[in-house]
């Protein structure tokens, strides 16, 4: 059996590295759009739907990612647009990542992971991402789910998903915490990153064949100086990496990351939000005429173009 990260893994390197993200937010979707449907959340699930339609068919990505924040920003109706959304990227034969983020501890924990990894809860999903800062014990109940699974399929335990943990992450202010010396030795994220190493190896026994550990780390792609370090120094763990396009990171940066285990590289707003950029939509956004089918076409274009500029610089490398 696969856990389902390895599975992510080899569809990476068959499409390419891109991770779609649908971060859908009301606001991505120009009101000429929203008007047609009778809330956002209706707009924002036709719109995941047509993105999922049309990645499927070109195979120009390797699976979304679903930030459930902006579907809880909408309440029930967006929970709704959040479950369905993850059941279209299942139809059309994708994994599903939720980015989640949850980190707590005993108990709560253990209802999180039942909540996102349970057979046949609402919120099932494949891979999730985890905040390890509360201490590694949080990540226990997560990689209960990670094994394979051997129980009835009757059973609430679904076996072989997958998780993300936090490392080092995009954002500028990663370095209050994640770049933190340790008066032991280290930094924080070094600290995170070995206890990932000593989970993983674990799991080595649990998959004898795996070609890398159903334990994942995001790594974002907007430092370049030491992009190369954290590549070498966690060579069997995939990566989840945030940060390219909108935010600034590099392709050269992402391709770096992407050796040996490999990784995905996600892209939310600059796929989501590419008709505002698009050259042949102007006189419809002038007009206040763009349909779905526009700005659906102008994020399958974006997957396209992403999927090339990654793969291209991959290949600049030599990798």
């Amino acid at each position: 059996m696969k856990h389902l990260m390895e599975q992510l893994q080899e569809v990476a390197k068959q499409n390419g590295p891109l991770c779609v993200g649908l971060d859908t937010d009301p606001s991505y979707i120009p009101e000429s759009v929203l008007k047609v449907f009778s809330s956002p959340a209706e707009a924002i699930l036709s719109y995941n739907r047509e993105i999922i339609k049309r990645v499927a068919a070109e195979k120009s990505a390797c699976c979304f990612k679903i930030q459930i924040a902006y579907y809880e920003a909408m309440g029930i109706e967006g929970l709704k647009a959040y479950i369905e959304t993850i059941k279209a990227v299942h139809e059309a034969g994708f994994i599903a990542i939720s980015d989640i983020k949850r980190g707590d501890i005993a108990d709560t924990a253990k209802a999180y992971a039942r909540a996102h990894f349970g057979k046949g809860s609402d919120f099932e999903t494949d891979i999730i991402t985890i905040n390890p800062y509360m201490g590694f014990d949080t990540l226990k109940p997560f990689t209960e789910y990670c094994k394979p699974s051997t129980a009835p399929v009757t059973n609430e335990a679904v076996g072989g998903k997958g998780i993300f943990v936090l490392l080092r992450t995009s954002n500028p202010g990663m370095v209050d915490i994640e770049q933190q010396e340790l008066k032991a030795g280290g930094r924080v994220l070094d600290k995170t990153g070995g206890e990932l190493e000593r989970i993983s190896a674990e799991f080595k026994a649990l998959y004898p064949e795996q070609t890398c550990s159903p334990l994942g780390a995001v790594v974002g792609c907007t430092e370049e100086s030491d992009a190369r370090a954290l590549r070498d120094a966690y060579p069997d763990i995939f990566f989840l990496i945030p940060g390219y396009g909108a935010q600034g990171g590099a392709a050269r940066i992402a391709a770096t990351l992407l050796d040996k285990a490999g990784g995905t590289v996600n892209s939310s707003r600059g796929i989501l939000c590419a008709w505002k950029k698009d050259e042949s939509l102007a006189e419809s956004r002038e007009k206040g005429t763009l349909c779905l089918k526009d700005i659906a076409d102008a994020a399958g274009k974006a997957c396209r173009d992403s999927t090339a500029d990654l793969l291209n610089a991959k290949k600049e490398l030599g990798l």
